[in-house]
C-alpha cells in the first residue's frame, strides 16, 4: 500500500497576546515526562489527579498514503472507504485500497485563512439515507450542509457521486482565523458542532451568539431537545476555537481547543458549562468556570486539532507541536500526555479510528500531505 498520512488546514498559531486572568500554567499542574518515538513530550496535565491512569502504549506506523492537499477531516463509510475534506480546494477525496480518488467539489465554499471545507460527519443512518454532513465557510458566514453520497455506476469498484447540498444551519461567524469546524454525531444521535470565536471576543460568553461554542443540533439543523436553554442550539460556551470532539466509553464528551499564546486545552464537556474564554484559560480554579482537564502551557508543543478516543486513551493531532499526543483517561480524570512521532511527520490536523481498528492521521502543509496509518495496542 502506498504510504499515507492526513492533516488539514487550520494553522493553530493563535493570535495576539493572551488577556486571560491566568495566562500561565496553573499552579496545580504536574509536568508530564512521557517520551515517544521521535523525541520527548513535555506537556502538562492541567487537572490530573493522584488517581490518574498510567501512560498509554505507543502506536506503531504501518503505512502512509501520499497525495492530498490541506486535508481537514475524514469519515469512514461502512465498507471502510475513507472520505476526506480538503480545506482550500473544496474537494472531497476518497481513499480505498491505498488509492486516492476525487469524489467531487463542494459548491459555494469560500476558502481563506483557516476557513474553507472543514469538518465531516456521517449520518447515523448512512446505510439507508447516504447523507454526509459538512461544515464550510461561505461568502458571509460558516454553515453546515448535508449531501447524498451515492455509489456511482456499477461494477466491483463503482466509486462515489455527490448529490446537491442542502444547507441546514447558517450564521456561524467567520474570520481569517478561529472558524472552528468540527462536526460529530453523538451517542444520542444529535449533531455536535465546534465553533470558534471568529476573533470576536464578546461571542464566547454570550449564550445567544454562535461563536466560541459547542452546538447541539438535530439532523435537520434545529436546536436539539434537552439543550440547556430550550430552543437554543448552544450546548456549552466560553470556548476560543474548538477543534476536536469525541466521546469516551462512558458517554462523556471531550473537546480539544486552541489557547492563545499559552494554554491549549483538553476539556471534559458538561451541558451548559462555561469554559472561561476570554476571561480565563487553562485551569485557574475560578468560580463560574470549568477548568481544563489537560493544559499545554506552550502552544508550540501542541495546538491540538482533531481528537479520537480509543479504549481508555484520547489521541490528539498537534499542529505546531507536530506530533500525536496520547492522553490516558480514567472516568473524569486525565493523566499526563505522552507525545509520539515528534517532528517526524510535520503538522497533524486530525486523527480518526478506522473500521479496521487502525488510527488514521492527516498531515498538514507537507506539500503534498498524506495519511499516516497507525496500529494501536490491543
Amino acid at each position: 500500500m502506498a504510504l499515507a498520512l492526513l492533516l488539514a488546514g487550520c494553522t493553530g498559531d493563535g493570535g495576539g497576546a493572551p488577556t486571560a486572568s491566568n495566562p500561565g500554567a496553573p499552579a496545580s499542574t504536574t509536568p508530564g515526562s512521557g517520551t515517544g518515538p521521535g523525541g520527548s513530550a513535555s506537556a502538562s496535565p492541567g487537572a490530573a489527579t493522584s488517581s490518574a491512569p498510567a501512560a498509554p502504549v505507543a502506536p506503531v506506523v504501518r503505512s502512509r498514503i501520499d497525495g492530498l492537499q490541506l486535508p481537514w477531516s475524514m469519515v469512514f463509510l461502512p465498507d471502510g472507504t475513507a472520505v476526506i475534506s480538503e480545506r482550500d480546494s473544496a474537494l472531497l477525496k476518497s481513499v480505498k485500497g491505498g488509492e486516492i480518488r476525487t469524489v467531487g467539489k463542494v459548491p459555494d465554499v469560500v476558502p481563506g485563512g483557516e476557513g474553507g471545507l472543514l469538518g465531516l460527519a456521517l449520518s447515523p443512518d448512512f446505510a439507508s439515507d447516504r447523507l454526509l454532513y459538512f461544515y464550510f465557510t461561505a461568502a458571509g458566514d460558516n454553515r453546515i450542509a448535508r449531501v447524498r453520497l451515492d455509489e456511482a455506476g456499477t461494477g466491483a469498484d463503482p466509486g462515489l457521486r455527490l448529490g446537491a447540498p442542502d444547507v441546514i444551519f447558517s450564521g456561524i461567524p467567520k474570520a481569517t482565523t478561529h472558524n472552528g469546524g468540527r462536526l460529530r454525531f453523538g451517542p444520542d444521535g444529535f449533531l455536535y458542532v465546534g465553533t470558534g470565536d471568529s476573533q470576536r471576543r464578546e461571542q464566547p460568553q454570550d449564550r445567544n451568539a454562535l461563536g466560541g461554542k459547542i452546538l447541539r443540533l438535530t439532523r435537520d439543523g434545529e436546536a436539539a431537545p434537552g439543550n440547556p436553554l430550550p430552543g437554543n442550539p448552544v450546548y456549552s460556551l466560553g470556548h476560543r476555537n474548538v477543534q476536536g470532539l469525541a466521546w469516551d466509553s462512558g458517554g462523556r464528551l471531550w473537546a480539544s481547543e486552541f489557547g492563545p499564546d499559552v494554554n491549549d486545552e483538553l476539556n471534559l464537556i458538561q451541558a451548559g458549562g462555561n469554559y472561561g474564554w476570554p476571561e480565563v484559560t487553562g485551569a485557574p480554579h475560578r468560580e463560574g468556570f470549568i477548568d481544563a482537564k489537560v493544559v499545554w502551557p506552550s502552544t508550540a508543543e501542541s495546538s491540538p486539532s482533531g481528537l479520537e478516543i480509543v479504549g481508555g486513551t484520547a489521541y490528539l493531532g498537534a499542529l505546531r507541536g507536530q506530533r500525536i499526543w496520547a492522553v490516558p483517561l480514567q472516568g473524569e480524570n486525565a493523566g499526563a500526555p505522552v507525545g509520539y512521532f515528534t517532528r517526524q511527520y510535520g503538522r497533524i490536523r486530525s486523527v480518526s479510528l478506522a473500521p479496521s481498528g487502525e488510527l488514521w492521521a492527516l498531515s498538514n502543509n507537507e506539500n503534498p500531505d498524506f495519511v499516516l496509518i497507525l496500529g494501536l495496542p490491543n
